[in-house]
């Protein structure tokens, strides 16, 4: 597997993942903190894909 579909599978369950969270306390998944989590969970996701290519 080459690094950039490693980096895109992080993004992509990254985001995921982040934007998923706001859903256990009640909230939906277009909400303020939806968008942030995703935002920060995506960027967590390319760190990690990064990491893994290294």
């Amino acid at each position: 597997m080459n690094a950039k579909s490693l980096i895109w599978i992080g993004l992509t369950i990254g985001t995921f993942v982040g934007s998923s969270i706001p859903l256990l306390w009640g909230s939906d998944m277009l909400s303020i903190s939806s968008v942030i989590l995703g935002a920060v969970g995506g960027l967590a996701g390319i760190y990690f894909g990064f990491k893994l290519v290294q």
